[in-house]
């Protein structure tokens, strides 16, 4: 696998990530990541914190709006499973994103807002999937496993929000379950 194909799937992810204020926002956004920040950012902009992933990331010269799309792309998937959004997955979506260091009023942050609002287009799970794929080609299996640990467990937690009537029953609703294992799918 060539750098040249894994920056050209990081591109198109960001350009799917930012479709509506890609230009304005992705420009906001590199301008505030300072080079030698760059693994403070990732962890910021992902919530990861496992040392050696971080570094990998870092040495693949992702940024942290790739990062952001990278950790937002599941949770949104998940939430929207259904066709609908309720509050306690739109709860569960917010808290997911402060829990990985996306701060109110940030880029990132009201993308998410727009996505609570509208469905995002098809072509963003899409761009996240091939991205992953080409990722998980360049990583270690140790951090590859990590990587898919912490974005498809935020991702069970959001589906996890709505589940059962009252606490019981059944938490993750048969098409959660099934974005899941897409989502998964793609870390193959």
């Amino acid at each position: 696998m060539s750098e040249e194909f894994l920056g050209d799937r990081r591109k198109a992810l960001e350009e799917e990530f930012f479709a509506k204020h890609n230009q304005q926002l992705l420009r906001q956004l590199r301008e505030t990541t300072a080079p030698k920040a760059r693994k403070e950012a990732l962890a910021a902009a992902s919530g990861i914190t496992d040392a050696a992933v971080l570094e990998q990331l870092t040495a693949l010269d992702l940024s942290s709006e790739t990062l952001a799309a990278l950790s937002l792309v599941p949770l949104i998937e998940v939430a929207w499973a259904d066709g609908r959004l309720d509050t306690k997955e739109q709860s569960a979506l917010l808290a997911a994103a402060e829990q990985a260091g996306i701060s109110k009023g940030s880029a990132s942050h009201q993308l998410l807002e727009e996505w609570l609002g509208e469905r995002p287009p098809p072509e963003l799970l899409a761009a996240w999937k091939a991205y992953v794929a080409t990722l998980s080609t360049a990583l270690s299996v140790q951090d590859k496993e990590a990587l898919k640990r912490d974005l498809l467990g935020r991702a069970r937690s959001v589906a996890e929000a709505a589940g059962g009537f009252l606490g019981l029953g059944k938490r993750i609703s048969s098409a959660e379950q099934a974005v899941l294992t897409e989502l998964e799918q793609a870390f193959a």
